[in-house]
């Protein structure tokens, strides 16, 4: 997957979150970017990004000195297998369990995990099930 590449035409073309604990972020999203088979596009002393996702400290030069707060973001996995192995990755990786993997009631099909990151960030993972797959993308409730 190139790392830099431009999407036009997207909903969304990036998300910022602005952490505490830096170090405690990039372990949990490695882990969970690993499992999703999504490369680590690159860091430097202050920040990393995966995709689209761009994660900082307070201090870095594209925050505004203060932590975002509360998001939650959803990655679509490629299975249910896949949901399962997010869910374990990010508890291994200092994520809290905010809901083991199984089907919810959203539509048939939709199966997920959550986890709550270092920042209490809501982070799921998320398959909709053979009939209802859809193109890729974060989904994020504020």
């Amino acid at each position: 997957m190139e790392t830099q590449e431009l999407h036009r035409g997207r909903l969304i073309d990036h998300v910022h979150l602005v952490v505490a604990d830096l170090d405690a972020s990039r372990r949990f999203y490695t882990a969970l970017f690993d499992v999703l088979d999504i490369p680590i596009g690159g860091s430097g002393e202050s920040y990393f990004w995966v995709d689209e996702l761009f994660v900082s400290t307070a201090d870095s030069d594209a925050a505004a000195g203060r932590l975002t707060g509360r998001h939650h973001l959803a990655f679509q996995a490629r299975d249910e297998a896949m949901v399962q192995a997010f869910h374990r990755a990010g508890l291994a990786a200092g994520g809290t369990d905010n809901g083991a993997p199984g089907l919810r009631p959203y539509h048939p099909g939709y199966y997920a995990a959550f986890l709550l990151d270092p920042d209490g960030n809501n982070i799921e993972a998320v398959y909709h099930g053979p009939a209802t797959r859809s193109a890729a993308s974060v989904h994020i409730s504020f």
